[in-house]
């Protein structure tokens, strides 16, 4: 039985992330970024020496991924482009190793904690002299332009995502898309709340603010999901707004504050419940972990949401790896 959880239908066909890992084959991991993320021209000194581990998970629009590789360099140029464009804007996210992002003759360093937004169909090339960890989204230009009414970034622009004077949007994207692939157990991501974080960040900041508000309520419900006494009054302090705009804001989209939250709950219960490391858990424990204060309150909504309990949820992997 299908179900919405914020505006995602979420069911047993909902998107899982999916492994994909090579060695030394470096013509094999261009194929498979060609395929799910971006197409790249891959350079390495050593291939010998080459690996990586690369776990996607395409949401309706949206793609997400989480990339681990072994030093070596990538370039997208014009005759890649003019192949393989793909309307997009891409969001790096550093989370170990340092880049060298070149674009159109100007090299900067992406240290750890640091996010690039760049227009994918221009060129650019990134090198990775001690290998690379980090989070990547790709969002189509249409998706951007419905929310923002904005030519996309003809500038790559690094924003900083951790530490001193971040950008609360960044940092806020950085984990809605860890969550959702490399946590321990994969939390079903929102994919409006996405698109709405990336939109702000791509158009450096001059977003109406109905968007960055929205995004900034519905990453602050994420963060906080768990605590039992989450309330309309501290999203929206959270958000940086009133109650009654808070409320418009969520209505405008066809929702509720509470209805959001409540299927944000559902959705990380859900995604407990399925792993198969969590075989052992009791549905209280689960329930609790996901803020619910009654047992009895969260099986009803539960089955309402999903047609089965909280109980006969099957338990299957998060995460499928494919052989290279």
């Amino acid at each position: 039985m299908a179900s919405q959880v914020g505006d995602q239908v979420v069911d047993a066909g909902t998107p899982r992330p999916r492994a994909f890992e090579v060695r030394q084959q470096v013509d094999a991991w261009e194929r498979h970024n060609d395929a799910t993320l971006l197409g790249l021209r891959c350079g390495v000194r050593d291939r010998a020496g080459f690996s990586a581990r690369e776990v996607n998970l395409q949401l309706d629009d949206v793609h997400l991924a989480h990339v681990r590789a072994t030093p070596h360099r990538v370039v997208r140029d014009g005759a890649l482009i003019a192949s393989r464009p793909v309307d997009a804007v891409v969001v790096y996210a550093a989370l170990r190793g340092e880049a060298v992002l070149e674009h159109a003759g100007v090299r900067r360093v992406v240290r750890p904690g640091q996010v690039v937004v760049c227009e994918a169909d221009r060129p650019f090339a990134r090198g990775f002299d001690r290998g690379v960890e980090e989070l990547a989204v790709r969002v189509p230009l249409a998706a951007l332009a419905a929310r923002t009414g904005r030519s996309p970034l003809t500038t790559p622009v690094v924003i900083d995502a951790r530490g001193p004077g971040d950008d609360p949007f960044a940092r806020a994207l950085v984990r809605a898309v860890g969550r959702a692939v490399d946590a321990p157990v994969p939390v079903p991501a929102d994919e409006q709340a996405l698109l709405d974080l990336v939109a702000v960040l791509a158009s450096g900041g001059r977003v109406a603010s109905p968007v960055a508000h929205q995004a900034a309520a519905r990453a602050w419900i994420d963060d906080h999901v768990a605590d039992r006494a989450l309330s309309a009054a501290a999203i929206a302090a959270g958000a940086g707004v009133s109650e009654r705009t808070l409320s418009r804001l969520f209505a405008e989209t066809g929702t509720s504050v509470p209805r959001y939250v409540l299927a944000r709950r559902l959705a990380r219960a859900h995604a407990l419940l399925r792993h198969p490391d969590l075989v052992g858990v009791r549905v209280a424990d689960v329930a609790a972990r996901c803020g619910f204060t009654s047992v009895p309150h969260f099986s009803q909504a539960f089955r309402e949401r999903y047609g089965v309990t909280p109980g006969q949820v099957r338990h299957e992997p998060e995460v499928v790896t494919h052989p290279a």
